[in-house]
Parts: structure tokens; sequence; C-alpha cells
């Protein structure tokens, strides 16, 4: 296994022995945590750093992060070279110098489970193994297929996915609709009622982890159900449960133009954390979330008039929310030694950025962070690195440079980040005061 200078050294003088500089003293000078001297484009958080890994991989999506250090990104699209990127360090200073590219798919969904890599096309979970050290799996050219038959679609289409401790996968299954209308986003067409979408999408399908040739019809059991559309899906090993961070509903101003103004539409619905259990409800397309009220209310398209609640009994409801259409694209509970202690637990939340807020400006585009304590959000969410997008003001998607997508964190505690725009990746560490603690 590689190791970095400041492990290394925290190995070797067993964390403070007379005669070793400590893991922050170390840290100072180890180019492994040098950053880059614009920070990679990035505004961070104090005593945060960060630097590029590399750049123009293609357009990523999530990652994942082997045990001796190496780096696989999953790309929405393959390019001439494969559909997943693999990086590796070979001289120890943190960045790629070693890149190769497998397989023939491209997608979203990437994690490590039991020694091996799973990654998700738009239909299908994949397994690759590996021989010792080799930066390529050994079977790249044919992959084990854990799960295939998985609803192809035109929007949400992305397959993410989450593994638990007990030896379930939980993949997420988004709903192809805005709100279950029969013609999708058309003023005045009908919404369905029930919704028969429900049956196969708007929710978490849990699977074997390990099983080959599973199918959502025969082997998925619906573990959870009523959610748009969550690529934010991760199993949190602090408390052993499952959660996901919704992309919500939009047009309410569209469809319901005399309900609903154009600048209340661009702040509503509330993005929703979920905690999911077996059986849960959390309310979609019946639903949404207010922000001005705090609270849930019976969509329009289901006899809603803004206040009522009737068609949300019986939901559960969010453990936290977050501005509207900021697009959530990743999820990921700290678990490391390498930020302060009071980071331990938090949720670091990946928000891809929204198309839908005119007339007011387009916003999401950073990675935020969630305070946790007693695995329950502690307090408002912070920013922990922002300046993605390259510009002050986004009109449009196609404006920012760079589009934070997928999170991970390295065997070291350092968070990884991918970008879909160009395919940049970041390494974000901390530098500072490690007494410093997150409010």
């Amino acid at each position: 296994m590689k190791y970095s200078n400041i492990l290394l050294a925290t190995f070797l003088c067993g964390g403070m022995l007379a005669g070793c500089s400590s893991p922050t003293e170390t840290a100072s000078e180890d180019p492994y945590f040098t950053a880059d001297e614009d920070q990679g484009g990035l505004n961070l958080g104090a005593g945060f750093e960060s630097y590029v890994i590399a750049e123009d991989l293609g357009r990523a999506r999530h990652l994942a992060v082997r045990e001796n250090g190496d780096i696989y990104v999953n790309l929405r699209e393959a390019n001439d070279q494969g559909g997943i990127a693999a990086l590796r360090d070979t001289n120890g200073d943190g960045r790629a110098d070693e890149i190769e590219y497998f397989s023939d798919f491209g997608g979203t969904g990437m994690a490590f489970y039991d020694g091996s890599l799973y990654a998700s096309n738009d239909s299908t979970i994949f397994r690759y193994s590996f021989v010792g050290d080799n930066l390529l799996p050994d079977n790249a050219a044919a992959p084990d297929t854990i799960v295939s038959g998985l609803p192809v679609q035109t929007s949400h289409a992305a397959k993410s996915f989450t593994f638990d401790d007990k030896g379930y996968l939980y993949v997420n299954i988004g709903a192809p609709s805005n709100a279950c209308q029969e013609q999708d986003r058309t003023r005045d067409s009908p919404a369905m009622d029930p919704c028969p979408l429900l049956e196969r999408h708007g929710g978490v399908w849990r699977f074997d982890a390990s099983k080959v040739g599973q199918t959502q019809l025969e082997d998925g059991h619906r573990y959870s159900t009523g959610i748009r559309n969550a690529v934010a899906l991760q199993f949190n090993p602090l408390d052993g449960h499952v959660y996901a961070v919704q992309h919500g509903r939009d047009m309410l101003n569209g469809l319901f133009p005399d309900m609903y103004t154009e600048e209340e539409s661009a702040e509503q619905p509330a993005e929703e954390m979920f905690r999911l259990s077996d059986g849960a409800d959390f309310g979609w397309p019946y639903c949404y979330f207010d922000p001005s009220q705090d609270a849930r209310v019976t969509a329009p398209e289901y006899g809603g008039d803004r206040n009522s609640t009737d068609r949300c009994e019986g939901t559960e409801g969010p453990i936290a929310t977050f501005p509207a259409h900021w697009a959530p694209n990743d999820l990921l509970f700290y678990t490391g030694d390498q930020f302060p202690e009071s980071y331990k637990g938090a949720a670091l939340i990946a928000f891809h950025g929204s198309w839908n807020r005119a007339p007011l400006g387009q916003k999401g585009y950073f990675v935020a962070i969630q305070p946790f304590q007693n695995g329950d959000p502690s307090a408002a969410f912070q920013n922990l690195a922002e300046g993605f997008a390259g510009v002050e003001s986004i009109e449009a998607p196609s404006d920012a440079k760079h589009r934070p997508t997928g999170l991970a964190m390295a065997p070291d505690g350092t968070v990884i980040v991918s970008d879909s725009v160009t395919g940049k990746i970041w390494r974000v560490f901390y530098k500072e005061d490690k007494t410093m603690a997150l409010k």
C-alpha cells in the first residue's frame, strides 16, 4: 500500500514521539499537501487548501478511491479511450501522473465494496476485480453483471448507488417525470393518480451486494419510495442508515401561473435530505416541501392550494432542507482524521447547480458541509468549496466552467471532488490548526 509522507511519518513515530514532527508540521513541508497557488481555482473554508489532481478526463460523474490511493472516475459518456478513468500518483505528490482508461460504457455510480470496484451505467450495475496492485482491473473487458434491466429513461436516468454494512446494495431509480402528469411538464395536463411510475421508479431499491445476475423485477426490493430523484445517495457507517438528498420538482409557475409567481417558483420547493428506512414514503409526486412555511404541502397537480397537506399524511419528513433547484449530485459522510475532529460525521454535499431559477440568478455549483451531531443535522450548512463555476454570474449551466458532481474520501482523509464539464479532479485537505471547530 502506498502512503503519503505525512501518514508514513505518523505511523513510524507513533503519532508524537521525541524527535518526530507533528502531522501538522509535516504537512506544511510535504509536497502531497502543497496546494496549487490558485487553489485549483477554488475558494475554500478557513484552513482548507486544494490542488488539481488531473483534468480534461471527460465528463466526470461519481468517483471512488481504492485502499492504495488510486482514483477511479466514471464518465458520463465513454470517450475514445474508455468510460472509466483510472488515476495513479507514482511520485508521492498527490497528483495523477499515470492515467489509463477502461470499459466501453459511461454512467454515474461508482464505489468500492469488499475490494471490488462497482460502476453503473443507466441500466446496469457492474463489478470489477483486481489482481495485486494493478491499476486496471483484471476483468476490465468483461466485468461481472450484478444488476441489469434497470429502467432506461430520457430524464433522471443516472443509477447512483451505495452499500451498507450488512451486504446490501441500494440503487436510486429516479422518476422520468416532473410531477407524474400524463404529459410531462405540460400545462393543464392532468396528474396520474395514483402515480404508476412509483411501481418501478421514484425510489431506492435494495439488492444483494455480491450476487450476480439480478434484475429489478425478480430480485429488487423497493426499500423507500416517493423520492423524485436521489443522485446523492450514501450509507453512513457511523449510524448504520442510508441517506439521500433529493432533486425537487420544477415549474410551479410554468404549470400554475395563477398560483405561483416566477420568484416563488425559483425558491420552491426545497431540496430535501432524507434518512431512508424500509417502507418509508417521502411524498413525491403528491407533495413538495415549501421552505417559506417549513412544511410539506400537497402538490397543485393533486388538488393542493399551497396550504393543504392532505396528500402528505403518513409521509416521512426531511431531516434537513436546502434552497431550491441546487441539484444535489453526491453525498459523503466524513469519517476520516485529516479534517478537524468536529468535522467527523458531517455530511458533504456536491450541488451541481441550477438551470431553472430565472428571473433570479442560478445557484449551487459548490460543495457544502452539513454538520451532524448524534446522528442528526446540528446546525446550518456551510460552504466548504466554491468557485467551480469560474464566473460571477451564471445565467445558464453552460456558463459554468466546472460543476462539482462527485465526492470521495481518500484513505488519508482528504476529499476528492469531480467536475462534470471537463473532468477536472481536485483534492481538498486541511492544513491549519486542527482544533478549529465546525460551527
